[in-house]
């Protein structure tokens, strides 16, 4: 071999070296919401698209993590490097800077629409035929209806579900607080099942045929059918309904430490470009979009929603009233025994 071929074969592998070392992959985590899998799985194809081309010495790719958004929050408290969350309750955001100082103070304000790209309601997912005639909120109280739905202890979407019914309930009956504890307490009386996450909600319902009516998001009442068969349900969306924003954020102190600033801020504003505002809605989540939402009426029904803040007071007043140890829930469960 001569010293020129030798010369070659040298300077050919301490070219590839230099590639393989300035050739990088990026990894997101992000921490989600317990039946947001197959949105997430639709929203990050086309931004790992459109990240690899402009960042051809960074290949990205996406991980996910599913559970009730509270047991999410708690998991980064204790270790889990989340990069972003994309949850279904304020208040499993605020912790994350309460409780660790993981976010800043002003994350509702880093993004539009208090850092929710989305929103939705809830609805009842009932049985062909509604044989037991479910069409508000007050049909839930009668005998022999057997509710489906989250404990509202672990999942932001079993507090909703309590809360749009406590809600709509005081609206209906002029804020009578004792008619509206009467009600509640009926609605719990007929829990089949408690579940600790929506998912497993749907699986109870769906799959082991439990219950008479599944109380959850509209867009998973909506993805169920697609799922299990449009024939087998119906979806009902109540007249006077809830406002659920799905928040999301970066986790300061974790892409500062997995060094994905960029990637992970990238990520959630692409949340509300266009293509991922079409995604979305091919979900089922409503978007603040009024143009998209006008072509798209005959996919969700008109509700009067109603926000939390406007019945109850900020998060931290809810928690507090309604789900502490000893809270309403509390104290209605033990009123109903």
């Amino acid at each position: 071999m001569t010293k020129r071929t030798m010369g070659n074969i040298v300077g050919s592998i301490i070219l590839s070296l230099n590639i393989v070392c300035t050739t990088s992959a990026t990894e997101l985590l992000n921490s989600s919401y317990d039946v947001s899998r197959e949105l997430f799985i639709a929203l990050n194809a086309p931004f790992q698209k459109e990240w690899n081309a402009s960042h051809p010495d960074d290949k990205l790719s996406i991980r996910m993590s599913h559970s009730g958004s509270s047991k999410q929050a708690l998991a980064i408290l204790q270790g889990l490097r989340a990069d972003v969350v994309t949850y279904d309750q304020m208040t499993d955001v605020q912790v994350l800077h309460d409780k660790g100082n993981f976010i800043s103070a002003d994350w509702k304000r880093r993004l539009p629409n208090n850092s929710s790209p989305f929103y939705s309601t809830m609805a009842f997912l009932v049985r062909k035929g509604n044989p037991k005639h479910i069409y508000d909120w007050a049909d839930l109280e009668c005998d022999g209806v057997k509710l489906v739905f989250p404990n509202p202890k672990t999942s932001g979407n079993g507090r909703y579900t309590w809360l749009a019914a406590w809600g709509a309930t005081s609206k209906a009956n002029g804020s009578d607080d004792a008619k509206t504890r009467a009600f509640m307490t009926k609605i719990l009386k007929n829990v089949e099942v408690f579940d600790t996450g929506g998912r497993g909600s749907t699986t109870t319902f769906a799959e082991r045929g439990l219950g008479d009516v599944l109380i959850s998001f509209e867009s998973e009442m909506n993805n169920i059918r697609n799922q299990y068969g449009k024939e087998a349900y119906e979806v009902v969306v109540p007249k006077i309904d809830i406002l659920a924003e799905f928040p999301v954020a970066w986790v300061d102190k974790n892409i500062e430490r997995n060094n994905t600033v960029e990637a992970a801020k990238s990520y959630l504003n692409y949340l509300y470009t266009p293509l991922a505002q079409h995604i979305i809605t091919d979900f089922y989540y409503r978007v603040s979009n009024p143009q998209m939402m006008s072509k798209q009426k005959d996919r969700f029904p008109e509700t009067q929603l109603f926000r939390v803040e406007e019945l109850f007071g900020d998060w931290d007043s809810v928690m507090k009233t309604h789900f502490a140890s000893g809270g309403e829930l509390d104290q209605l469960l033990l009123a109903g025994h």
